[in-house]
């Protein structure tokens, strides 16, 4: 086994963990220990679903700042013919290509 150590963790940051272990019956060390297995257990798992895409051409081409503008405009046309003035809290362009 390897040593992980994180260094400069805020004391507030540190302390909403060391309660999330506490309420979980763990150790800091133990509720960490599991984060991080589940993170790299998810990281892997991704990668795995996403090599099984690799290469489709059966798929969209839209970008995710794309894909989120149309479903906009699609709810917006949607409130228009509702009667609704707006739906400003589904601002779902990320910038992201």
């Amino acid at each position: 086994m390897v040593a992980l150590q994180i260094r400069d963790v805020p004391e507030e940051v540190r302390d909403v963990l060391a309660n999330q272990a506490k309420i979980r019956g763990q150790s800091l060390q133990a509720y960490l220990l599991e984060m991080v297995t589940m993170e790299a257990r998810r990281a892997s798992t991704v990668g795995r679903i996403l090599q099984q895409f690799e290469g489709r051409t059966d798929g969209s081409r839209l970008t995710r700042g794309a894909a989120g503008r149309l479903v906009d405009e699609a709810r917006a046309g949607r409130d228009r013919r509702a009667g609704h003035d707006d739906h400003d809290d589904d601002d779902h362009d990320t910038g992201a290509p």
